[in-house]
């Protein structure tokens, strides 16, 4: 079952009568679990077999943003203890392959890389960066414009306009190549028919 059918192979679903919202110009690839309290922000990519379960609380992805293959978004639901935990996702964020965000925010321009790991109550600070493999213990924040790497994750250093540019870059061409696969899969007979 899929309860959007301008993305052919992905699995997108309510949960509870709680539908995600997907913009007109989002890319979810073929392969996608899109579930529940989910918000997809214009030229965001879900990129194959990725899972945003949004069943307990909801996940917010802001524009232009990439979600790599494999990543898994979840959320922390209220307790005895708190209001739970949302994920939400800024705008022109970067997240690896097979990254694990669990009820975390990323500021605009954060980046996750590859298969790092961002724990409950975590914030990611604009432009800031979580090194691939790194784990970022709950309830811990990176202030906007550092580097932290490591299990758990620790300050390495501030970034440079070098590894700024580097992301603006990504972001970039993560929306374009989303376009390509929409095209390439259009042409498959997997995306919508050309006006």
């Amino acid at each position: 079952m899929n309860a959007d059918s301008r993305f052919p192979g992905a699995t997108i679903l309510p949960f509870e009568g709680k539908y995600p919202q997907i913009h007109e110009t989002a890319f979810v690839a073929p392969g996608a679990r899109i579930i529940g309290d989910v918000t997809i922000g214009a030229q965001a990519s879900i990129w194959y077999n990725c899972v945003l379960r949004g069943d307990i609380h909801r996940i917010e992805v802001g524009a232009r943003s990439n979600v790599q293959d494999g990543s898994v978004f979840h959320v922390e639901g209220p307790r005895p203890d708190t209001d739970g935990c949302p994920t939400i996702i800024g705008e022109d964020c970067v997240i690896g392959h097979m990254a694990l965000v669990h009820g975390a925010t990323l500021e605009d321009r954060a980046f996750v890389g590859m298969g790092a790991i961002a724990m409950d109550d975590c914030r990611i600070g604009s432009g800031a960066m979580l090194a691939a493999g790194a784990l970022l213990s709950p309830g811990k924040a990176i202030p906007a414009g550092e580097i932290w790497i490591g299990r758990p994750a620790k300050f390495l250093r501030r970034q440079d306009e070098t590894q700024i540019a580097k992301i603006r870059f990504q972001t970039e061409r993560y929306c374009k190549l989303a376009q390509r696969h929409l095209a390439a899969l259009s042409g498959l007979g997997h995306g919508p028919p050309e006006n």
